[in-house]
């Protein structure tokens, strides 16, 4: 049966994953496995080590597509780093390199630069999306860590918020001019790798809205704390 609201950490972790297929992804990026037969999501988490507020906060609202309640502002903010440091590595190592693979499969080298030129512009977003990532690896990521250790540093976390450009939209350019000018060896190939197009960027949507709508203003909200210390 269809779960109905918002899911506690009495509910099973196989519902869950059986009922939206797309927290796999959430699952894995906070370092869970498959296999937990019967257990609870409660259950599931406390075993791998997983804070179970922000899992059910992050999964919750993004099944919801809505924005998490005031009680988010508890979750673990070293869990969320953790969760958001997977999802750079699934981005940049997994899922837009096997894209790229795909992509070059798919498509027929032999129209003036056509080709060439949709490649190229693939891997001028791909790096777009690398440099994103970096900063938080860099910038946000650290100070965020130093906050948590009570060491203040001339940063704010609006400034990420300013600069917080929405990663996907080059990737939806992508995806309007490969289904309208790219000859494909097989039109399964190509349509298979648009549809992995798609869905790439719908997650990146989702990553996007977790630092949006999560983890800036939980930091927000850590960076007032210690402003009134």
């Amino acid at each position: 049966m269809y779960h109905l609201g918002k899911y506690k950490e009495t509910d099973k972790m196989s519902d869950l994953i059986c009922e939206n297929y797309p927290m796999l992804l959430v699952m894995s990026r906070f370092g869970i496995a498959l296999g937990f037969g019967e257990q609870t999501i409660g259950e599931v988490c406390r075993n791998n080590g997983v804070d179970t507020n922000t899992f059910l906060t992050v999964v919750n609202m993004l099944i919801s597509d809505g924005k998490p309640d005031k009680s988010a502002l508890a979750v673990s903010v070293q869990s969320l780093i953790s969760y958001l440091r997977k999802s750079h590595v699934y981005f940049l190592d997994f899922r837009l390199p096997a894209i790229r693979r795909s992509l070059q499969e798919a498509i027929v080298f032999d129209r003036n630069d056509v080709e060439l030129a949709i490649m190229r512009y693939y891997d001028e977003y791909v790096d777009e999306v690398r440099k994103h990532m970096q900063y938080e690896e860099d910038v946000v990521f650290p100070y965020v860590s130093a906050l948590l250790d009570g060491v203040h540093r001339d940063y704010r976390i609006e400034t990420f918020r300013k600069q917080h450009d929405q990663i996907d939209a080059k990737l939806s350019e992508l995806k309007d001019i490969i289904i309208k000018y790219v000859p494909a060896r097989s039109s399964n190939e190509l349509n298979s790798v648009l549809y992995d197009i798609f869905t790439c960027a719908s997650d990146l949507e989702s990553h996007n809205k977790v630092e949006d709508d999560l983890f800036i203003p939980v930091i927000t909200a850590l960076e007032l704390k210690h402003r009134n210390q």
